[in-house]
């Protein structure tokens, strides 16, 4: 299956197919990961108390409603294996991992298209396609486009579920990039990360905020022990403190996002509105080859379920990177593919 960040089968030297933070891990973030080295020699703990304890603080839920996991994907297999629903919904384009971990515990999955005309935005359609006693997987901003969900179709989708006894996950893993919003309906369950927030990709670490206490025991029970390393613990408590980052973090997305977005639709490439920390645009195909010839990973989004060659997506970097990439792009199209 193929993924953003990628930069071992090529030499890659800016990478805008991955989207990471562009201010790299936190300074909290590396001095915790050196001042506890000497912890690393023993098991972690199990059941992540201490970071359970963190986050529930941090996010006003009590610590037996969050379950923390291996990075995100892991809890989408989690979920999708302790669910085990029969019948299943997920969007089209979405994140690849939903619909192969559903399928992968034996679910018939049905896919929800978005149009193109709206921006790929999620509309209130969708409340008409929730299989009862099954599992809906959406995401909030949704991969590859950047879209929220508007609350009332949020709100929409939760009483639809509860009304028919369906289970809804919602992945907010790129929330934190976007514009707080004071009002927003919470979901039964919450999907969160921070590999893309905190730059930490590389130590895996996600979490779930879980409406239903006995559904969060079994879903820490799910799999294999010690899912979440000392290291990523250590890394994790020390992130959850973090608040200035998080607030710079979202000061840079909002300019450069901009910044992005108008250069590229001034190359006159069609480029969709987004509220996360990357792009969806349309371009020449054979684009992503070309700029790895210029060692720039760009990421192809063809395999997206409604999307073909022509789309891309490009994460929202630093200005001087940023520049590089549409810089690039220019010379391209003016010499041709």
């Amino acid at each position: 299956m193929t993924h953003g960040g990628d930069i071992y089968s090529h030499e890659v030297e800016l990478d805008f197919s991955a989207n990471i933070n562009p201010l790299g891990m936190p300074a909290s973030v590396r001095t915790a990961l050196v001042s506890h080295i000497g912890e690393f020699e023993v098991y972690p703990d199990a059941d992540c108390r201490k970071l359970r304890r963190a986050l529930a603080e941090r996010d006003g839920v009590n610590p037996e409603n969050i379950v923390c996991g291996n990075g995100a994907s892991d809890l989408i297999y989690r979920l999708a294996g302790v669910l085990s629903p029969k019948r299943a919904l997920v969007t089209a384009p979405a994140f690849s991992e939903y619909e192969k971990a559903l399928t992968e515990a034996g679910a018939k999955v049905e896919r929800y298209n978005l149009s193109e005309g709206n921006g790929f935005r999620i509309d209130m359609g969708i409340t008409e396609r929730i299989p009862a006693g099954g599992a809906v997987f959406l995401a909030s901003p949704n991969n590859p486009d950047g879209g929220l969900i508007a609350s009332d179709v949020l709100a929409a989708v939760i009483d639809r579920c509860r009304e028919l006894g369906t289970a809804l996950v919602l992945d907010e893993c790129f929330a934190d990039f976007a514009p707080p919003r004071s009002k927003r309906p919470r979901p039964p369950l919450s999907l969160r990360a921070f590999t893309k927030i905190y730059a930490m990709a590389g130590l895996r670490l996600g979490y779930l905020i879980c409406e239903d206490a006995e559904l969060a025991e079994k879903l820490a029970s799910f799999g294999p022990c010690w899912s979440v390393s000392a290291p990523a613990q250590a890394a994790g408590l020390a992130a959850a403190g973090e608040k200035d980052y998080i607030d710079g973090t979202r000061r840079l997305i909002e300019r450069e996002r901009s910044f992005l977005y108008s250069s590229l639709s001034a190359l006159g490439l069609r480029v969709f509105p987004s509220e996360a920390n990357f792009l969806l645009f349309k371009g020449p195909t054979g684009l992503d080859g070309a700029l790895l010839k210029r060692r720039i990973a760009l990421r192809c989004c063809t395999d997206y379920h409604g999307l073909g060659p022509e789309f891309y997506r490009a994460a929202v970097r630093t200005r001087a990177e940023n520049r590089q990439l549409v810089h690039a792009i220019d010379e391209i199209m003016r010499e041709g593919l």
